[in-house]
């Protein structure tokens, strides 16, 4: 019962993801909320501060006025009386003024009528001119007021100032109320801004997001990306299509190699097993026929060893790790050739010019060269003259040149553009051993070095094969050398 209780327990749900555009509308408009907040507060509170001090400014100065006039004059409640004609006293506004008369008690009410304190009887009752009293926050009626009483002196009375600060705090509460509505005015526009600023921003991003499902949907990678722009979002959209491209172009490079591989493999695995269906009858055969049998058998496998070995050469090359570093070819070919002259007792001549020295995988670029001689070696078999390598740097600004002359019998007009090709053998070759791999090889290392493969017929005879490194452009397949 508790498992079906369990069973019956919904689902949880996984939280939503919050989109960028959400994420960059909700960022704009807190950065602009807590901005105009800030702002806003510091303005109000300058604002009011100003106010407040102007306001006390003026009521300290009129008090101030009053005292040192009733110290310097003989004045009477009379001198301040409203109804006399210039009476003696600047009235700002909202400002009251009321007297007290020499017992204290009002002799010209103000308006409206202020509060009479004991205390303020006794400063009318002063002797000494220009005492003072203040009172602050005086109700009147609805309205708050501050008063002070300045004695005229001699008993004569006093004369009580007010002014009136309910006004200027309703002043401030109206600013306050229009500051917070201007506040939340502002943040709304920069919300509603931002989710427009985010969705111009992030729509481009929302293309390329769904470019990229389709291809992991559909695994098609020929999917033209639409984004257009010089920003960071305009970069990315061009490398995500040229990235889309190269693997488009390595998926077709694998692809065919696969095919042109299975093709190849055919024929040495077919003939392979023909000869392994004689060996079941190899007591019948003579013993001549038997080692032509196993002479067959041991070519086959060592043909077959080696188209191996170049296909997983030419699959690595594509992907080789090994680090660049400073390199000079004109050792590489030195290397290469006293290898070569060991192997196959050919003389190999090594001719260096300039700076051959440039930034490649020393790896590579020696199983290029080595290709090349053992390409010459394979079609020169008349050994009537040394195999030449030359070495030029730099043939334009940053590019070296590598040559390998043969005399050989030389590459007809028809396959000197298709010699890189894979497994592509011309007709008069197809009967030598080898893959037609090798010159494949030099191509992929020439152009994963910024250069290019480049063949033409010899004068006098045989070939002319190399490549560039490090921006060489390609060569027409015509020329003499």
């Amino acid at each position: 019962m508790g498992l079906g209780r369990i069973g019956r327990l919904p689902a949880l749900r996984r939280p939503r993801l919050v989109s960028l555009r959400t994420t960059f509308a909700v960022s704009f408009a807190a950065v602009t909320a807590a901005v105009t907040v800030l702002v806003g507060v510091l303005s109000y509170s300058a604002a009011a501060r100003l106010v407040r001090v102007d306001q006390e400014s003026v009521f300290d100065q009129v008090v101030q006025d009053l005292r040192e006039e009733v110290r310097q004059h003989r004045m009477t409640p009379g001198d301040f009386s409203s109804s006399a004609p210039g009476h003696d006293i600047v009235r700002p506004a909202r400002t009251d003024v009321q007297v007290l008369g020499a017992n204290g008690k009002v002799s010209d009410p103000g308006s409206p009528g202020l509060p009479v304190a004991d205390a303020d009887r006794r400063i009318a009752t002063a002797v000494r001119a220009g005492r003072m009293i203040e009172h602050k926050d005086v109700g009147v009626g609805s309205d708050v007021y501050r008063v002070a009483t300045v004695s005229l002196g001699g008993g004569r009375g006093a004369v009580q100032v007010a002014q009136e600060f309910s006004d200027t705090e309703d002043l401030l509460r109206t600013l306050q109320q229009r500051t917070l509505i201007l506040m939340a005015a502002v943040v709304t526009a920069a919300g509603l801004f931002g989710w427009w600023l985010a969705r111009r921003i992030t729509r481009r991003l929302v293309i390329l997001t769904s470019a990229a499902e389709d291809v992991a949907r559909t695994r098609r990678l020929g999917i033209q990306v639409p984004v257009a722009g010089k920003d960071e979002v305009g970069r990315l959209g061009r490398a995500f299509d040229r990235m889309l491209g190269r693997l488009a172009q390595s998926e077709e490079d694998h692809r065919r190699l696969v095919q042109d591989a299975g093709h190849e493999l055919r024929t040495p695995l077919t003939s392979l097993r023909t000869n392994i269906s004689l060996l079941r009858r190899i007591d019948e055969l003579s013993p001549a026929t038997r080692e032509d049998l196993v002479a067959d058998l041991t070519q086959e496998a060592r043909e077959l060893t080696d188209l191996v070995n170049e296909l997983v050469d030419l699959a690595a090359g594509q992907s080789d790790a090994e680090p660049p570093q400073r390199v000079d070819l004109a050792e590489i070919a030195e290397d290469v050739a006293g290898l070569a002259r060991r192997r196959t007792g050919r003389e190999i001549v090594v001719r260096a010019s300039g700076d051959t020295t440039t930034d490649g995988r020393p790896g590579m670029l020696q199983r290029a060269v080595s290709n090349l001689v053992e390409n010459a070696a394979k079609f020169d078999r008349t050994a009537g003259g040394p195999i030449e390598i030359d070495i030029t740097g730099p043939a334009r600004p940053g590019t070296v040149r590598v040559e390998v002359r043969d005399r050989g019998p030389g590459i007809a007009d028809g396959d000197l553009i298709r010699v890189f090709d894979r497994f592509y053998r011309a007709a008069d070759a197809r009967s030598l051993p080898g893959s037609g791999l090798g010159l494949s090889i030099v191509r992929e290392v020439a152009l994963a070095h910024g250069g290019a493969p480049f063949a033409r017929r010899r004068d006098g005879g045989g070939s002319v094969i190399g490549f560039t490194v490090g921006g060489g452009p390609a060569e027409s397949g015509h020329g003499d050398a």
